[in-house]
């Protein structure tokens, strides 16, 4: 699982207070991200994480979606980043139906999520009219931060406790005593 499906399954379990499956394997070599069911609402949803920093790749696009320029090894990145690849591959691809059903997802009790470093306008409106919904995942660290800013208690989530700790060291002053001071070179000592 990659760092950012971590990230995502941290959200889901103690933001959206749901009991997550991370990734489950279906055909034709594909599998679902992330599936997540709040107990107590019922609530269901499919995510899949798509989060890129790579310039040009960062945002979804409303770019067209072909299965074969998906093959074609200089226009995967780009495809990768259209709504259409995940409307069509990662919502509906071979196996991922069939799958869902297993788990008691069927069309209309469960939410479609894509997760991404933001989008376009264009992909904005793709994703309403397909149903999907559409979450940054900037916006999901903070989220995490801020719930859980000032409790100081452990967590053993490895996930969960970095975002804790780096939110503590960016947001609390840095105090150093007179009796600790740093020096440009600690082996000469």
């Amino acid at each position: 699982m990659e760092t950012t499906e971590r990230i995502v399954e941290a959200y889901a379990r103690y933001v959206k207070r749901c009991a997550t499956i991370p990734n489950i394997r279906c055909g034709g070599q594909l599998e679902i991200d992330l599936l997540a069911i709040n107990p107590l609402t019922g609530e269901r949803f499919h995510i899949e994480s798509g989060v890129s920093i790579s310039g040009p790749f960062s945002q979804l696009t409303d770019k067209p979606f072909s299965p074969n320029a998906l093959k074609t090894r200089v226009q995967t990145p780009g495809q990768r980043r259209t709504i259409g690849y995940f409307r069509d591959r990662k919502f509906t691809g071979p196996g991922i139906i069939d799958t869902l059903a297993d788990y008691g997802f069927v069309d209309g009790n469960y939410s479609k999520v894509i997760v991404s470093w933001g989008w376009t306008q264009g992909a904005q409106a793709q994703a309403a009219a397909a149903r999907i919904v559409l979450w940054d995942f900037r916006d999901i660290i903070q989220e995490i931060a801020e719930k859980h800013r000032g409790i100081t208690s452990y967590f053993t989530d490895d996930t969960l406790r970095t975002l804790q700790l780096f939110d503590l060291a960016t947001i609390a002053p840095r105090r150093q005593s007179a009796n600790q001071a740093i020096t440009a070179d600690p082996i000469a000592e």
